[in-house]
């Protein structure tokens, strides 16, 4: 068995995984309080953004832990088409779940089928990650903790999608969004428990890609999607700003009463 090590540059990278996924989580947030405020096109927009937004932040959250994972006795390399696949999967049904948060007629009912449709995504997303490891060696898991993760995530997913649901306070958000955080990095180190790995050494050349060649750049790229897209929708009015300013601009435009 290959001794596994999780934080192989210290509390850097939990660290680091754990703000973005704080930062999508957050963004997610915003960007759903808004959707539900507004209507037709904008609401499909902002739906958009904030799944893109959620996805982004936990696979960037994944792959930014994943740097700091080490096996002794081999190298790991990873599969840049499962990798990608892992990204897509994670936007895709997360974007499911924040949709039918969006537009279900029966509250309750779009809570629990978003937020089991969003965990079960973002426990795909991690095991896909996963499966995108190439080592020497087989890598095998615990059911019962990988069931733990599952329930995890789940769970995160409901509390997050309710928290959109119900919260407007940018203070409350952000407090949401922290727990959020530390619910999908809880997730993602249960998870990573359930591992073992029997190293069978070779000096055999892995296929695929190693972390700093492709992990590390495109997490930095997504990284910079998601503080970037956090200015524009911090510095975007919302609709009771938009109202409020087209109701003085209303009241400008009758002006006074010219004098005869």
């Amino acid at each position: 068995m290959g001794h596994l090590d999780h934080a192989a540059y210290g509390w850097l990278t939990p660290v680091l995984s754990y703000v973005m996924a704080s930062t999508g989580a957050a963004l997610g947030l915003r960007c759903t309080v808004r959707a539900l405020a507004a209507t037709g096109s904008s609401r499909r927009n902002w739906l958009l953004t904030a799944a893109s937004a959620v996805g982004t932040g936990i696979w960037t959250m994944h792959f930014v832990a994943m740097l700091g994972f080490e096996v002794t006795g081999t190298e790991i390399q990873y599969n840049v088409p499962l990798t990608v696949l892992s990204l897509l999967v994670a936007m895709l049904v997360v974007g499911a779940g924040v949709f039918a948060v969006g537009y279900g007629k029966d509250r309750s009912r779009s809570l629990v089928l978003g937020g089991l449709t969003t965990g079960l995504g973002v426990a795909s997303m991690h095991y896909l990650g996963m499966a995108a490891l190439r080592l020497h060696g087989e890598v095998s898991y615990d059911p019962l903790t990988v069931g733990l993760s599952v329930a995890i995530a789940v769970v995160a997913a409901t509390a997050a999608l309710w928290a959109a649901l119900n919260i407007k306070s940018p203070v409350a958000v952000a407090v949401a969004s922290l727990v959020m955080g530390a619910a999908v990095s809880s997730m993602h180190y249960t998870g990573m428990t359930a591992v073992a790995v029997s190293v069978s050494p070779s000096n055999t050349p892995l296929p695929g890609a190693t972390a700093l060649q492709f992990i590390f750049p495109l997490a930095v790229g997504l990284g910079s999607y998601l503080f970037i897209t956090a200015a524009f929708v911090a510095l975007s009015p919302t609709a009771d700003e938009r109202a409020a300013s087209a109701s003085a601009a209303r009241h400008l435009g009758e002006g006074p009463v010219p004098a005869h």
